[in-house]
């Protein structure tokens, strides 16, 4: 899943830093999590100190959504809605096969993942995931590192070129 809680660190955490108003390191250590509870206890949100698709567009930040195997919530939900499949809000297998076929079907990369290029594609998103959300998603060139990985462990892979590519602990 692409999640941000303490021990992570890479591009997406600085975004989320900067968003939150706290030293943006790139490291989600303590401070990150104090100030993201507390947006997520402004905004009616599961004050958990983790950021995923729901905290992410609450903040206005659609470029960090990245929906996977794994992800639950409303952006979720709201996907299985505009696919016409069953909507629990729980992405799993049967939705990654709806958004693999979605993908085909639009000239996407099928791989399963519902970022902010599919995302735009969506009619039920449209106006959140602009062109330049779609930009800030991909990661700058020499900026995916060789130790990155998934944001959560047995999580599936970052798409290519994704600015979740550049996820890593810094916590050993």
């Amino acid at each position: 899943m692409a999640l941000l809680k303490r021990g992570l660190a890479g591009e997406p955490v600085k975004i989320l830093q900067a968003k939150l108003g706290v030293t943006a390191d790139g490291q989600f250590g303590p401070a990150t999590e104090t100030a993201l509870k507390a947006y997520q206890t402004q905004h009616g949100l599961a004050a958990d100190g983790i950021a995923g698709p729901d905290t992410f567009t609450a903040l206005g930040l659609p470029e960090l959504v990245l929906l996977t195997v794994g992800t639950k919530g409303e952006a979720v939900k709201k996907l299985q809605t505009a696919l016409g499949i069953p909507a629990d809000g729980a992405f799993g297998p049967a939705t990654a096969k709806a958004v693999k076929e979605f993908q085909e079907k639009n000239g996407l990369d099928a791989d399963g993942m519902a970022g902010p290029d599919t995302l735009a594609k969506i009619p039920a998103f449209a106006g959140v995931f602009s062109p330049e959300a779609v930009a800030k998603s991909q990661a700058a060139p020499g900026t995916i590192s060789t130790d990155a990985k998934p944001a959560e462990a047995g999580a599936t892979a970052a798409p290519k070129k994704s600015i979740w590519q550049t996820i890593t602990s810094f916590f050993s």
